[in-house]
């Protein structure tokens, strides 16, 4: 009974330390990107990353804004000379268990916009404004002043009209990524 309310105390004064210093956290991503559905067949999975900035003002509700990018290259059978390099904004919720900070896993939604730059291609496809709605899903590490973690994010394109010589008709797909995450809780 003593080591269960010794323990019991001991967390809570690791999560009120914790929750004094992580409202604010900072960090940047890396991992790869790889285009999906109809709009991915011929583009190869490349290097992503990003910088985001995370506000929790509650243990249980986060909110995020971020940039991101990836560079893919179409395949050499199709276009050898081709890539398409992608900067993107968005924002996100974020949704976490209650009373877990040390190991946090969250799942958030939200609302992006790309621009996807085409080079060496542009017969098969075209620089364009894309719209996007972010779906991610992953888990933090959280300890002091530092958070490190897994993420795994899924782009639903709204708009894939920078593919629409390359998959004729009407192209569906998205962007899936996973990084890594390294930063700084304030």
């Amino acid at each position: 009974m003593a080591l269960v309310l010794g323990l019991g105390v001991g967390g809570t004064a690791l999560a009120q330390d914790d929750e004094r210093q992580g409202k604010l956290k900072v960090f940047l991503r890396g991992g790869v990107a790889d285009f999906t559905g109809d709009v991915g067949e011929d583009i190869d999975s490349g290097p992503a990353w990003g910088l985001t900035v995370n506000v929790q003002p509650t243990n249980i509700l986060g909110f995020e804004i971020g940039y991101d990018g990836s560079r893919n290259v179409i395949a050499d059978d199709v276009l050898p000379d081709g890539s398409l390099l992608r900067h993107g904004a968005s924002g996100l919720v974020k949704l976490a268990p209650p009373l877990i900070e040390v190991v946090k896993p969250f799942v958030g939604a939200g609302l992006g916009v790309s621009y996807i730059s085409a080079k060496g291609g542009l017969e098969l496809y075209d620089s364009d404004l894309v719209e996007e709605v972010p779906l991610a899903a992953g888990i933090e590490f959280n300890t002091g002043g530092l958070t490190a973690g897994v993420r795994a994010t899924y782009r639903l394109l709204v708009d894939e009209s920078f593919a629409a010589d390359a998959a004729p008709g009407n192209p569906q797909g998205g962007l899936f990524d996973a990084s890594l995450t390294l930063g700084g809780r304030f």
